[in-house]
C-alpha cells in the first residue's frame, strides 16, 4: 500500500510537472507543446529513478488515437502522393537508411560501440522495433534503446525548434476540439481506436496500432462513412501518454550503462539529423515542396511525434506521413542486413 501511495504521489507530481512544462512551452508558442511538456518531466523523472511505467497496451491505445487524428486530417492523398512521386520517396526514403548506416558504421570506427549495436542503435526510426529485435541479433539493447530515445527526443525537439523558429511555422486555421461530441461519431471513433490498437497488437505489425487506425480511418472518413471525432482531453491525454513513454524510457540504470558515450552518442545523433537534412534539400530540388514539409518528412522519427508536430504546422501531412510510413517498413526491412553488414566489414 505504501508503494502504491508513492507511486500515486509521484503520478501526480509528473502531472502537475507536465502541466506547467506544457503552459511554458504553448506560451513561447513552440508546436507539439502538449507532447514535449509531458516528455521533458518524464526524463527528469526517469533519470532521477522514480519508478513509474505506463500500463501495459496504453502505447498501442495512444498510438491509436494518434493514427485516428492523422486519418482526421488526411485524405486519400497520401496514396495519391505514393503514386505519383514513387521514384522521388524511394530515393530520399533510401537515402535516409543508407544514412544511418553511415552513422553507424563512423561509431564502429571510432570505437564507440560494437558493430551490431551501432547498426541498430543508429536505425533512422522504428525505435520500439528496433529495440526490440537488437537482443536477438546480439546486440547490447539497454544502449540501443539509450540511443534510439535519445534521438526520438533530439528530433522531437529540433524538429519543434525548426518549425517554430526557422521557418515561421503556423498552426492551420482549423476548428478546435469540442470537449463534449456528438455521442455516435465519438462512440464510433473509441472503436476504431480499440480495434486499431487490439488488432495492431494481436497481428504484431510494426507501428500496427498506428498504421491501422489511420489507413482505415482515412478510407471511412473520406468517404463519409464515419465520422472521426477527437475531443480535446482525449487528444491531451494521447499527446501526455506518448510523452511519458519516450521520456520515462530514459531510466537512472540505461542512462548510468550509457554515460560515458553521451557525448558520441549525441554527436552521431546529430550527424543523422544533417544528413536527413540533405535528404530534405534534395526533395526541395526535385519536387519542388516547402522546406518545411521536406524536413517533417525526412527527419529520422517516431512517426507518431513528427505526426503532432506536423498537423500542427503549415507542412503537408499527407507528403509528410507518406514518406514516414514508407520509411517505418523500409528501415524494418533493411535493419537486419545492415547490422550484419556493419558487424562483418566496419
Amino acid at each position: 500500500m505504501s508503494s502504491l501511495l508513492k507511486n500515486g504521489w509521484q503520478w501526480l507530481a509528473l502531472l502537475a510537472g507536465s502541466l506547467v512544462l506544457t503552459a511554458l512551452l504553448e506560451w513561447v508558442s513552440m508546436p507539439a507543446a502538449r507532447l514535449l511538456g509531458p516528455m521533458i518531466a518524464g526524463m527528469a523523472f526517469g533519470v532521477s529513478g522514480a519508478q513509474l511505467r505506463l500500463p501495459r497496451g496504453s502505447f498501442a491505445l495512444t498510438q491509436a488515437i494518434i493514427g485516428c487524428m492523422i486519418a482526421r486530417a488526411l485524405s486519400p492523398a497520401i496514396l495519391d502522393s505514393i503514386s505519383q512521386d514513387w521514384a522521388s520517396m524511394l530515393l530520399v526514403v533510401a537515402t535516409t537508411v543508407i544514412a544511418g548506416g553511415i552513422v553507424g558504421w563512423v561509431m564502429v570506427k571510432s570505437g564507440t560501440l560494437p558493430g551490431t549495436t551501432a547498426a541498430w542503435g543508429s536505425s533512422p526510426g522504428a525505435a520500439a522495433t528496433m529495440v526490440a529485435l537488437a537482443e536477438e541479433f546480439g546486440a547490447d539493447m539497454q544502449l540501443v534503446a539509450f540511443m534510439q530515445y535519445l534521438r526520438v527526443v533530439i528530433v522531437v525537439l529540433s524538429a519543434s525548434l525548426v518549425s517554430r523558429l526557422l521557418l515561421g511555422a503556423e498552426p492551420p486555421h482549423a476548428p478546435p476540439a469540442q470537449m463534449l461530441p456528438a455521442l455516435a461519431p465519438l462512440l464510433q471513433t473509441l472503436a476504431l481506436i480499440a480495434a486499431g490498437a487490439f488488432i495492431g497488437r494481436r497481428l504484431a505489425i510494426p507501428g500496427g496500432a498506428l498504421l491501422l487506425p489511420m489507413i482505415l480511418g482515412t478510407v471511412l472518413h473520406s468517404t463519409g462513412v464515419m465520422e472521426i471525432t477527437l475531443p480535446a482531453w482525449l487528444l491531451a491525454a494521447a499527446y501526455a501518454a506518448l510523452g511519458w513513454h519516450i521520456g520515462l524510457g530514459f531510466t537512472r540504470r540505461v542512462f548510468l550503462h550509457a554515460f560515458r558515450a553521451i557525448p558520441q552518442l549525441v554527436l552521431a545523433t546529430l550527424m543523422l539529423i544533417a544528413l536527413c537534412g540533405l535528404s530534405a534539400w534534395l526533395l526541395t530540388h526535385l519536387l519542388h515542396i516547402d522546406p518545411l514539409t521536406a524536413y517533417l518528412a525526412t527527419t529520422p522519427g517516431g512517426l507518431d511525434a513528427v505526426a503532432i508536430i506536423a498537423i500542427g504546422s503549415r507542412a503537408d501531412i499527407s507528403f509528410v506521413m507518406a514518406i514516414q510510413t514508407l520509411r517505418l517498413f523500409a528501415v524494418i526491412v533493411t535493419g537486419p542486413q545492415i547490422a550484419k553488414l556493419l558487424s562483418r566489414y566496419a
